[in-house]
């Protein structure tokens, strides 16, 4: 089974997604090329599990190598 590739993304509009994502926090994004096709994106959230939301809630954001790393690490 081929890893996920993981990015990293912030949300800045929680909107609809109050109970499950907290506004400008940075979360990680699993590669789902199924989702994106339909506009959304594969998204460890509050609860520890990945779930699909709308990819115009998110930003993906690029970080020094060394925080990409330790953000990847504690998720």
């Amino acid at each position: 089974m081929a890893r996920a590739i993981k990015r990293v993304v912030i949300c800045p509009d929680n909107t609809g997604y109050e109970a499950s994502l907290e506004r400008w926090k940075i979360y990680v994004s699993l590669s789902d090329r199924n989702a994106e096709r339909l506009g959304q994106i594969r998204v460890i959230d509050e609860s520890g599990e990945d779930y699909l939301y709308e990819k115009s809630a998110f930003k993906e954001v690029s970080l020094p190598q060394s925080v990409r790393r330790a953000v990847l690490l504690a998720a």
